[in-house]
């Protein structure tokens, strides 16, 4: 839970809550393990912290020449 803090703004309020006022599990669905999939959303929210030296934009080019380096075709 104290991970969700780390989150993106965009993924701290779900959108579509359940029946039971529960947030979806929509972060848990995207993972046959979850709990490394809470630990990849930290870092990214750490990664992004809007308390940081970069500009959006530098953190876009970083993640496109990672991307480019990994061979991702997205």
């Amino acid at each position: 839970e104290a991970q969700r803090d780390l989150y993106p703004a965009e993924y701290s309020i779900p959108i579509h809550p359940t029946a039971d006022a529960q947030a979806s599990q929509i972060v848990a669905s995207h993972s046959l393990i979850p709990d490394a999939l809470y630990h990849a959303f930290a870092t990214f929210g750490a990664l992004m912290s809007p308390e940081l030296p970069l500009t959006r934009r530098q953190h876009e080019m970083i993640t496109t020449v990672v991307s480019v380096i990994n061979r991702c075709h997205y």
